[in-house]
């Protein structure tokens, strides 16, 4: 999951692999497989970014417990 930051400064949690879309308007607009949508402050390179890593993050947890 990756940390986003709503306009409002809250902070939401989202599943990075539930993301359909993300586009900027020029807020950058998350729709989730669900339906749901939020506005965020990150802009698309950021989510990017930050999916990268939290992928990477997680195939190194699952190498390092399988040795």
């Amino acid at each position: 999951m990756i940390l986003l930051t709503k306009l409002d400064d809250s902070e939401i949690l989202v599943n990075e692999n539930l993301i359909e879309t993300a586009y900027e308007t020029p807020d950058t607009i998350v729709l989730m497989n669900n339906g749901h949508t939020h506005i965020v402050k990150e802009s698309l390179v950021e989510i990017m970014q930050k999916t990268a890593e939290f992928r990477r993050n997680t195939r190194r947890r699952v190498t390092t417990n399988e040795d």
